[in-house]
């Protein structure tokens, strides 16, 4: 879904920290709980569109989601995880 080499320059926006890949089961269980409305963003809003996949922060607490193959790389727009 994303390529390697782009997947080397991405950092995280705010901590500068690494960015991996999400597996599918956590991407999954998000869009599971977006069903629900259990999932917000760091800025506040409920998301209720399904994300394709999404780029995890080194220390796990952060996903950038991605939608129509594009990392939305915005803090606010960041999950919690």
């Amino acid at each position: 879904m994303i390529d390697n080499t782009l997947l080397e320059i991405l950092r995280c926006p705010e901590s500068y920290q690494t960015l991996r890949v999400a597996d599918s089961a956590l991407v999954q269980s998000i869009n599971q709980k977006m069903k629900f409305n259990q999932v917000k963003n760091r800025g506040g809003q409920a998301i209720s569109e399904p994300i394709d996949g999404g780029l995890l922060r080194e220390d796990g607490k952060f996903l950038y989601p991605i939608r129509g193959r594009i990392p939305v790389m915005l803090v606010d727009e960041a999950i919690a995880i």
